[in-house]
């Protein structure tokens, strides 16, 4: 399978919504326009930043064919999926794939903890319900308790001709260079998914990022990405380093209120987080105001 056209910066684009809680299609248009316009390279529908875990599977299909009409096919775009249930993640993945999109990225079920054996047959299930089109594993241990380990990465390289790749938002550069190391011979494509590790992880190999802060930053945040392209280390480091505070500071948020709170500073469609959620306390919002002024991004 050809997945050479799976690199770069892939954004895990932010739902912006209305006060009933109804998406705000003007603004997600609009949003993706500017993405689009910064040079981004994917978007990822349904990431943890998209407030997937918020969405029923009906706001899901209207907001992903907003989505996928206004991309008209200019970059891929991915379905995040992150339900519990197998055969729901099969439903979700097939009515993705159905309207457009290019390929699927599934989160290893959140609340359970499964088993090595229980893993393997969620993720073979899905990978075979839907033939021959690719899908990548997300792994995140900060959100659903435990990691997907490397054995059962392996496994399903080798064994799902369609599994071609991952995203891995463990923060533990051991895992990713086991994801990476573990599955060369079969081409595997291994995105980072820590936004302050994204030049370490091109350097051991990952072939791009997902990143919740090119929602707001992307002209820096594609710029790891493309120097690192170029052969500009030192420059692909330095703008790592610039970017690195004002991801940090969003960790005093509630996830992931911050990275809506940072596009409305910055004059975006942020909109607000789904209830329960809230925006940042005055405090926090300070901070975030503090970091981008700092960056040179507000005065």
């Amino acid at each position: 399978m050809n997945t050479a056209w799976m690199k770069g910066i892939i954004v895990p684009i932010v739902t912006p919504i209305k006060d009933d809680e109804s998406v705000d299609e003007t603004s997600l248009r609009e949003h993706i326009d500017f993405l689009i316009d910064q040079g981004i390279d994917g978007i990822l529908a349904f990431g943890s930043n998209s407030e997937f875990y918020m969405q029923t599977e009906e706001e899901m299909r209207t907001n992903l064919a907003i989505i996928i009409n206004q991309v008209r096919e200019r970059i891929p775009v991915y379905m995040g999926i992150g339900a519990i249930r197998t055969s729901t993640c099969i439903a979700l993945a097939r009515m993705g794939l159905d309207m457009g999109c290019r390929a699927i990225a599934v989160l290893q079920p959140m609340f359970v903890k499964l088993t090595n054996d229980e893993l393997y047959t969620h993720f073979s299930s899905i990978a075979a319900a839907i033939g021959d089109k690719p899908m990548l594993l997300y792994n995140n241990p900060g959100r659903t308790g435990y990691d997907i380990p490397s054995e059962v990465v392996a496994k399903l390289a080798h064994s799902s001709p369609n599994v071609v790749g991952m995203k891995d938002s463990s923060g533990n550069m051991t895992n990713t260079l086991e994801f990476i190391r573990r599955n060369r011979d079969v081409g595997f494509r291994v995105f980072v998914g820590k936004d302050t590790l994204i030049y370490s992880g091109l350097t051991v190999g990952c072939c791009g990022a997902v990143c919740s802060t090119a929602n707001f930053l992307p002209t820096l945040v594609c710029s790891i990405w493309k120097k690192f392209e170029e052969g500009d280390l030192a420059g692909s480091l330095e703008a790592q380093f610039k970017l690195n505070p004002i991801r940090i500071q969003m960790d005093k948020s509630s996830f992931p209120v911050a990275t809506k709170d940072y596009l409305n500073l910055l004059g975006g469609h942020g909109t607000k987080p789904y209830l329960p959620s809230l925006p940042s306390d005055g405090q926090q919002m300070a901070g975030l105001r503090q970091k981008l002024v700092e960056g040179g991004y507000l005065k």
